[in-house]
């Protein structure tokens, strides 16, 4: 049976921040604590109840004498293109000619709220064409991205509409 690693929710925290006004000359516990979750949802899943449920969840587990705020800020429906969306194919093609391999569909990206929205508001699906690798630690500080990689995207989302455009 084959696992599907990037069907699932998955979270992430991307920052901590602590604050104490005595931290720097005593040895106090920190007054207040700060952290920034994000959720990456898969479809099916609104994000209002994702958030309650998270919020719900971690004032249920903090200690009695934690006083606990959570502030959603905002959010998007998941998305998953069809592979079977002519379009999509018409992307697959590019990548195998700019890259000289097919590539593997598999489910991983990033969130963009705007996507599923297109979807609801203008009834249209969207392709999109990634060209990152794992190696590019992308949002890190050592975020980087290759020219030649660079130069095949390129070629690539050409091929996409030389190929798309015939359909």
């Amino acid at each position: 049976m084959l696992k599907k690693p990037y069907s699932n929710l998955t979270s992430y925290t991307h920052a901590g921040i602590v604050k104490s006004k005595f931290l720097d000359k005593l040895k106090y516990s920190p007054s207040k604590a700060y952290a920034k979750v994000s959720c990456r949802l898969v479809p099916h899943q609104d994000h209002h109840v994702i958030s309650k449920l998270f919020a719900d969840y971690i004032r249920q587990i903090a200690p009695a004498t934690v006083e606990v705020k959570v502030t959603a800020m905002h959010g998007g429906q998941g998305y998953v293109c069809p592979i079977s969306l002519p379009a999509y194919q018409a992307a697959e093609k590019g990548f195998e000619i700019a890259f000289g391999k097919k590539p593997l569909a598999v489910r991983r990206g990033g969130s963009i709220p705007i996507i599923s929205t297109f979807e609801q508001v203008l009834g249209i699906k969207t392709v999109l064409m990634g060209f990152g690798l794992e190696s590019d630690a992308i949002h890190s500080p050592n975020e980087n991205f290759s020219l030649d990689i660079f130069r095949k995207g390129i070629e690539a989302v050409v091929e996409f509409h030389l190929i798309y455009g015939k359909k």
